[in-house]
């Protein structure tokens, strides 16, 4: 009998005036971008602890501390190849992964495909299992005033 969980993912980066933003293992090009200690790819980070949690494996900031140097700078396409690892040390396998992600600029469907295809291959999954979606603030809050960028994830995994 195959064995399936779900998990749920939030994330949330300042914006910076002149900082690189990073969203899905693609460079974008904007004014500002998300900072935060590794690249700040929000999109990746609620990926993460939605694996980690279907998992019960507790969350990003347990096995990746912004405390540690190790994880300074670092592509967050490595952290997903880790997470990935662990989950499959525990016996499960990514199912689907469904993303959103919540900003006013820039528009991000342009690279989309780039983006499924950097999470498909970090993850060891089919393109087809990732889903991701993109909607605006309606100009309301820190989003809508371009001063944050927060992503949402929905992931399946199982094992038999």
């Amino acid at each position: 009998m195959t064995k399936i969980k779900v998990g749920f993912g939030f994330d949330v980066h300042q914006l910076r005036q002149n900082h690189p933003f990073v969203l899905g293992g693609v460079n974008l090009e904007h004014t500002s971008g998300a900072y935060g200690h590794s690249d700040a790819d929000v999109m990746l980070h609620a990926i993460c602890d939605a694996l980690l949690g279907a998992a019960n494996l507790r969350d990003i900031g347990y096995h990746f501390s912004n405390k540690d140097d190790r994880w300074k700078g670092i592509s967050s396409l490595i952290l997903l190849q880790h997470v990935v690892k662990l989950i499959g040390e525990k016996g499960w396998k990514i199912g689907n992964i469904d993303a959103m992600v919540c900003l006013e600029a820039p528009k991000i469907n342009p690279h989309i495909p780039a983006m499924q295809a950097n999470i498909a291959q970090a993850a060891g999954i089919d393109v087809e299992d990732i889903s991701i979606k993109a909607t605006t603030n309606e100009q309301l809050g820190f989003i809508g005033r371009e001063e944050g960028v927060v992503a949402y994830a929905v992931c399946l995994i199982q094992k038999d």
